[in-house]
């Protein structure tokens, strides 16, 4: 097949391009790189993975003047993980002979191209989760109830406010203070009998869980950098939504004359 080192290498280098842009470990996006390319019978190639970008060069052992590299700069978007699931699949359909190169790069470009869940969907899961993790922490039925209702609010928040127009940092501050000031509320209008378990319930949506594990596992790997990257971006994000969580309180406290007791 013509041009077999740049097609195979471009499959493998769009395979991980999906998976390290929706929150797939960087061993694993190495790990499916590697056997795409060597099941396409490249042997001379390389691929450097970071938290944010791939490296990949090759050359052709057969054709000495053969040569493809390429870098990629992939910002994490947020983990959508059924292509992660589909990329995965992919790879084993590509061991198992049924995709030519020509054909993967075609079923990768739908993938890349699958949409995110409805905002109607995502809203909803965020309120169940709320209420889910409020009780699953503690809280009673009527905890439950404020945190799903703190939930729902603090996502159409994010998704209408700070994905489109904030930053990460300042973003996640917002959000924490806005879980703040509504739990408050909500506490403060008899919703609830413990605000504390109201607050972990809804904040919960904004904790960056899969870069964090993430980040644990690629130090486990050895990815060093990476690893440090990743937990140290997470740790920001930990540290914006303290901020914000803190802050209405301590206002609330300090013009109360006393302490919230959470």
């Amino acid at each position: 097949m013509e041009n077999k080192l740049s097609d195979a290498l471009e499959v493998a280098s769009r395979a991980g391009h999906i998976l390290l842009e929706n929150g797939a470990e960087l061993s694993r996006v190495k790990e499916t790189m590697e056997r795409i390319a060597t099941y396409y019978g490249i042997d001379s190639k390389s691929f450097f993975v970071l938290s944010n970008g791939i490296f990949t060069t090759g050359s052709s052992t057969e054709r000495r003047n053969e040569n493809f590299a390429k870098v990629q700069f992939i910002p994490f978007k947020g983990a959508q993980l059924d292509k992660v699931v589909a990329v995965n699949q992919l790879s084993r359909e590509i061991e198992q002979g049924r995709h030519s190169a020509a054909q993967a790069i075609q079923r990768l470009e739908e993938i890349h191209q699958m949409p995110t869940k409805p905002k109607w969907a995502q809203a909803v899961a965020a309120a169940v989760g709320s209420g889910s993790f409020c009780a699953l922490f503690g809280g009673g039925l009527a905890d439950c109830v404020a945190a799903t209702a703190v939930g729902l609010l603090l996502w159409l928040f994010v998704m209408y406010v700070t994905a489109p127009h904030l930053s990460k940092i300042f973003g996640n501050i917002c959000g924490g203070a806005l879980v703040s000031l509504l739990c408050m509320l909500f506490f403060g209008l008899g919703m609830g009998h413990s605000l504390s378990h109201i607050i972990i319930g809804a904040v919960i949506l904004l904790v960056p869980g899969v870069p964090f594990t993430n980040g644990i596992r690629d130090l486990v790997n050895q990815d060093y950098l990476a690893g440090i990257t990743r937990l140290l971006d997470a740790t920001l994000v930990f540290m914006s939504i303290a901020i914000g969580i803190c802050a209405p309180l301590i206002v609330y406290g300090y013009f109360r004359g006393g302490i919230i007791l959470l």
